[in-house]
This record gives structure tokens, sequence and C-alpha cells, in this order.
């Protein structure tokens, strides 16, 4: 006998009229006298069970009064059209069986605070607020490999565990690698995927990254995913337009797909509409004259210098002038990474940009041409204090055939918090690391 249900919640619209057999848990549940209301989720949806006493069996209907919250069960009855009902459906109960009990379930309708939910993380997943954040996160994964593929990228996943840094030597997870010596956990794809740019054209890895700061704030986690493209013989003027055709199919694809859950999240969808390319663009310069110009319309700003990278008061400030994303380029040399293509009209500046989500959510997106050239290369690695020698092979990829090139790196959990309205990073993700959190 086949344990599957016939149903889902999602689709329970097409058996209309039908018998089925759902598979889920009780999200709460409501007894009125010879009624029982049970809210049964399954992973795809909710949806409300009608136990009636005279309908059901005395045996259904005592399986019925001992189910407590999160007890999962198959519940087989008949469904009913309902437009009071949520989602349109209601299951008239003629079969119920437990399946797995759930006593003193932690997490109940009650405020709790933020320290025992993330220590209850592993079951705070079920919420529907939480369901819906990760929901999301699935859909702006899912939108943003699918968009790249229909593109003609090729995914290239890169190494976890490397031998040398890509983006400073100051925030890396180190681990002993047998008789080798340390390896570091990688802070980005990007250095290995421009091999795969040299072998394929256009190419993207996605997968986890590590950053050993030590920050407590909202926008920050330790472990993070990223996606990454690269493409030859791109400009950084193409690369800004890659970028918004990405963010503005992910975002409209996820208002698409995903309306019911943002819905949940009482995200304002007006400013999402509005996510369309093209974006705004702004200079470094131009940022340092409107935040000095204008730093005490937002708590915290302070006046910056050239040559200073912003803060967070300093982003949302700049945000608040547009009504979607905006890109700030041409960022000092010297402030960015060793890699990144120089101006040739201005060498102090780099052919970079950072996006910038809007309502304060932060750059989303980091970007730039790269160096191709091998001598102004290796010049670079030697001012930033690097060993060359850990970058032959990366000098390589200019000494055979190189070319221009542009790439950038999206943070998930950055972009789907900002997409889903939702005021903290650790929670768009299952199991956020964090400065002061590894449990669960």
């Amino acid at each position: 006998m086949s344990l599957l249900p016939t149903a889902t919640i999602a689709t329970i619209g097409n058996h209309a009229g039908e018998t089925v057999t759902l598979a889920g848990w009780v999200y709460h549940k409501t007894e009125k006298g010879k009624l029982i209301f049970i809210q049964l989720r399954d992973g795809t949806g909710t949806i409300q069970c009608v136990v009636f006493k005279k309908n059901v069996d005395e045996a259904v209907f005592a399986a019925a009064q001992t189910l407590t919250q999160e007890s999962s069960c198959r519940i087989t009855g008949s469904v009913r059209a309902d437009e009071r009902a949520p989602g349109g459906y209601e299951i008239d109960v003629n079969g119920l069986e437990q399946v797995g009990a759930s006593s003193d379930y932690p997490i109940s309708p009650k405020e709790h605070g933020t320290e025992f939910l993330m220590e209850h993380r592993h079951l705070w997943i079920r919420s529907a607020r939480q369901h819906a954040l990760l929901r999301i996160r699935a859909e702006v994964i899912a939108a943003a490999q699918e968009w790249l593929n229909e593109q003609g990228f090729i995914r290239f996943d890169t190494p976890l565990l490397t031998a040398t840094a890509a983006e400073g030597t100051t925030n890396l997870f180190a681990t002993e690698y047998f008789d080798l010596g340390q390896a570091y956990l990688a802070q980005t794809g990007q250095l290995y995927v421009e091999a795969g740019m040299m072998s394929f054209g256009k190419v993207y890895c996605f997968g986890p990254t590590f950053r050993a700061e030590k920050s407590k704030t909202r926008r920050h986690l330790t472990e993070f995913w990223m996606i990454e493209p690269e493409v030859a013989f791109a400009t950084h003027a193409d690369n800004l337009v890659l970028q918004e055709q990405f963010v503005s199919a992910i975002v409209q694809r996820v208002l698409e797909r995903r309306g019911n859950d943002l819905h949940t999240l009482e995200r304002d969808i007006a400013a999402l509409e509005r996510v369309k390319a093209p974006f705004p663009r702004i200079s470094y310069d131009e940022a340092i004259e409107l935040i000095n110009a204008r730093y005490t319309e937002v708590e915290g700003c302070t006046p910056i210098q050239w040559g200073d990278d912003f803060g967070a008061p300093h982003e949302t400030l700049i945000v608040q002038q547009f009504d979607r994303p905006v890109f700030v380029e041409r960022f000092p040399s010297a402030i960015k990474a060793f890699y990144m293509e120089p101006d040739p009209e201005r060498p102090e500046v780099a052919l970079c940009a950072d996006l910038l989500a809007p309502e304060g959510y932060g750059e989303i997106i980091g970007g730039s041409q790269r160096i191709y050239d091998a001598v102004l290369l290796e010049q670079r690695i030697q001012e930033h204090g690097l060993n060359v020698d850990d970058y032959r092979w990366y000098l390589d990829l200019r000494r055979y055939g190189t070319v221009p090139h542009s790439g950038f790196g999206m943070g998930i959990e950055r972009a789907v918090a900002w997409i889903s309205g939702t005021r903290h990073i650790r929670e768009t993700i299952g199991f956020p690391r964090m400065l002061y959190r590894i449990y669960p």
C-alpha cells in the first residue's frame, strides 16, 4: 500500500467534488462540540479540514480529538468549494490516521523572543512567515539559474576549499589541509569561474561562500550563497546591462509565481513592480556629493571623504533618491579588489559598480570589468601584499589568449531580504550562520 497522498493542497482545485487523501501536519486545530476544524499544511499550502461527528466513525472523531499542533496525519475526505475558505476549498473529512504524535510543541501562537526562535530554528521554519520567506528564496534561486541558462550560460562549479584569498586575507576561515598547510573556505568562486569563462565564454557558479568578518548587522552572515556570472568579451557597460536584466527578471518572476507568499509577508508589491530595467546610475563622485549635501536626512549618516567606503546609512540615503535599484559605479581602486580593471581615462577609479536595493537593503550585487593584462594584474597583486606565486594559474589566464571580461556576484540572502521585505537577513536561509550563532 502506498503512503503517498492522492492530492496536494496546492492542486486541490483540480479535485473539486472528488474524494482525496492529503498527508501533512496539523498547523492549528479548533473544537466546537461535534465539529473539529483542522488546519492542515502539507508544504504546498494550508487547507481547513472539517470533521463532523455525525459523518464519521467514532474512531475517526476520537483520532481527530487527539491531534495536537504539528502532529502528522493522513486525512481522507471530499473536496468542497467554499468562497469563505482561504484558497476557496475545504475538506469534509471521512477518514483520518495519525502518523506521528507531537507533544508540547514549543512554538505556540504567543510571542516568542528572537533568541528562542533562533534556538528552535529547525521548528520555526514550519511557521507561515518563515515558510513564505523560504519559498521566495527557492524561487529566486530557480529564477536566477534558469534565466542565466536561457541566456546561454553554463554552470561551472568552483572549489569551496582554496589555497589563496580572493578578496583580502583578513576575513578567511582557515583549516589544515593534510600535509599541504592551510586551506581556506572560499570567499567567492570568481577567480575560478574566470577560468571557466575562458573555456565556455559565458559561465556562472552558484554555492555557499564564507566571510569571517566579525559583523553583527542585520545585513551580514558568515555563510551565505552567491551566484556569480562571468562573460568573455564583455565591458563594464555590458556588465551593468546584464545585471539590470537579471535582477528585473528575477523580481518579476517572484511577483508572478509567489504572490501568495508576498501577501503572507504583507509586502508592498508596488515597490517591486517598479523594478524594471533600465536602472539609474550615479558615479562614486556623485554619491559623495549627495551624501555630504544631505547626510542629516538619515539617522547615523555622516559626512564622507573621497576614498572612503560607504556604510549602511550612506547607502540608505543614496537609494532614497530613486524608486528602483541604483548602480553606484567607478569606486576608488584602492578600496576595491585587486582584479578590477582601472578606468583607462582615470586610473584611480575602477570599472566597477555596486547595485544598491531600494528601501535601505543595501548592496545586493558587486561587479566589475576584470584586469586582463598580465603585467598590470601582477602589479596589483603585489600592491595588495599578496604572494604572486599563489596566483600563477590566475595569471596564466592572461598569458594564454586573454580577453576583456566582466562579471558580478549576487548574494542570495540579501536579494531575498529585499524582495520579501524582511528586515533581517537571518530569516532568508534555513539555518543562518552568524557571529554568535552556529546552533542548530
